[in-house]
């Protein structure tokens, strides 16, 4: 399985304890930057290089990293397809990949430390997408996506 990253400056350490982590793993990792945390960048760039990524299928899944989480989420989720979610622990990590599959984890590296955000990666990585009640909550989220620009 291929998981892209990207992060901006602010996010740059986590990003970096967390490709650490994946490719411990096994996991294949596609790093889309930024590479240090001096310069600044902006987080819009990443988010959306992270959603097109999972979007055109280059990954098989994504996770964004800024400083709240919050920037790189709304980027990634202006991509038609891709379901970003900004996770705060494991269970809402886990809660979002099972109850709104999604295939961008977003996280904020000034809001949690290297030790949640890695235990939030882990359950959202083990974590099942459900069926049943969750697959037409879905369907509408997927029409969304197809009145872009309306």
């Amino acid at each position: 399985m291929r998981i892209a990253l990207g992060s901006d400056h602010a996010g740059y350490d986590l990003k970096a304890a967390l490709v650490s982590s994946l490719r411990e793993r096994g996991y294949d990792v596609l790093d889309l930057g930024t590479n240090n945390a001096t310069d600044a960048v902006d987080y819009p760039d990443y988010g959306e290089a992270v959603g097109r990524a999972v979007a055109s299928s280059e990954a098989d899944l994504g996770v964004a990293v800024c400083g709240s989480g919050i920037g790189v989420s709304i980027a990634a989720n202006k991509v038609p397809g891709v379901r970003a979610a900004l996770v705060h622990d494991a269970t809402s990590a886990r809660l979002a990949r099972e109850h709104n599959h999604a295939n961008v984890l977003c996280l904020g590296a000034r809001l949690i430390g290297a030790p949640v955000a890695l235990d939030a990666l882990g359950a959202w990585l083990d974590a099942t997408p459900d069926e049943g009640r969750h697959v037409a909550r879905l369907a509408k989220l997927d029409v969304l996506d197809q009145r872009v620009g309306i």
